[in-house]
């Protein structure tokens, strides 16, 4: 029931941020995953009684204000990425209890009930079939280097390490993000964002300041 849910969610969340992405705004898509990691450590808590020490407390408030600055402008954003980040939330609280199978195994099964839950969907929305490398090409690079090894990483990290702590280390993407749209691609970037994403940066090494603590000790 715990893979059959994990495959589930998985669907929900690839699809609502596929849907996300095409139909409403990048950013709210880009929001979702700034979203996720409250929402994540927020379920730890309550469904796996996992603690949070008085830091993790601060840094679960900066990077809440850090998401309302995001977010400020425009309401529908946030119910969108609502939708996406509680879904991927949602998937990793409930791998925390999935134990005794190969996490290989695991995904494999998960991502074959995916395409199973969406094959009905393809009559009515399919196109031609493509016949350009490119378009391989690129949706191999996408499917292995950007879906199958990071969630394989994610469901091989829960056997050590606490749902919550995985779930702000999310940020790390959508900052790592953020900084290739500055740098790399010169978008144009207002003052409200560069202060919310410093400061959900700041939660990010707050959060797991306790952890490095504790190892130097």
């Amino acid at each position: 029931m715990i893979n059959m849910a994990g495959g589930i969610l998985l669907t929900v969340n690839w699809f609502s941020f596929i849907y996300v992405m095409n139909h409403v705004t990048v950013k709210a898509a880009s929001l979702a995953y700034l979203v996720c990691p409250i929402l994540t450590t927020l379920l730890a808590h309550f469904i796996l009684h996992e603690k949070l020490k008085g830091l993790q407390w601060v840094s679960m408030g900066l990077s809440i204000v850090g998401c309302l600055l995001l977010s400020y402008t425009n309401l529908i954003d946030m119910v969108f990425s609502l939708i996406v980040g509680l879904s991927y939330a949602l998937y990793l609280i409930t791998q925390r209890q999935n134990k005794g199978f190969d996490k290989i195994i695991v995904l494999t099964f998960q991502i074959v009930l995916s395409g199973v839950l969406l094959l009905p969907f393809y009559p009515v929305y399919s196109m031609g079939v493509p016949t350009a490398f490119d378009f391989y090409f690129y949706i191999a690079i996408i499917a292995i280097g950007f879906t199958i090894i990071p969630l394989f990483l994610n469901l091989y990290a829960l056997k050590g390490i606490n749902s919550s702590t995985i779930g702000m280390l999310l940020n790390i993407n959508p900052i790592i993000g953020f900084l290739l749209a500055a740098y790399v691609y010169h978008e144009q970037m207002n003052l409200i964002q560069i202060i919310a994403y410093s400061i959900i940066f700041i939660a990010v090494v707050a959060f797991n300041a306790q952890l490095f603590l504790k190892k130097e000790s």
